[in-house]
């Protein structure tokens, strides 16, 4: 299974990575939308985490390119951000994302997120 992962912070970026190449996954990492695109021209993911606030582009965008693109359209994608207000999940939903976490968060709940949403 291969997992994209989309965050600014190289920190958070290398936390995701530790715990998912330790469960078995296949993992590459972007700092932000841009990065991402660009990547999933060599990667192909089975789900993809994305923060929120990025440089360049966001999360809201590159989900929302992302669902209008025939190899992603359907392929869950979940925020992992500090925001968690009722406004911001409602914009994540209207974008097509398939879930939310919060940071702070532990690997047991990542984990548990990640076999939920995956097909």
């Amino acid at each position: 299974m291969n997992i994209m992962i989309v965050d600014d912070s190289r920190t958070i970026r290398n936390f995701l990575k530790n715990i998912l190449q330790e469960s078995g996954y296949n993992v590459c990492s972007a700092e932000d939308g841009l990065d991402a695109l660009e990547k999933l021209k060599m990667f192909d993911p089975n789900i993809i985490i994305t923060d929120l606030n990025m440089p360049r582009m966001g999360g809201l965008e590159l989900v929302k390119k992302l669902r209008s693109g025939p190899k992603t359209q359907y392929l869950p994608i979940l925020f992992l951000t500090t925001e968690g207000g009722p406004e911001v999940r409602k914009k994540g939903r209207e974008s097509g994302a398939t879930g939310w976490l919060l940071k702070p968060f532990n690997a047991e709940r990542l984990l548990e997120t990640i076999e939920r949403v995956l097909p």
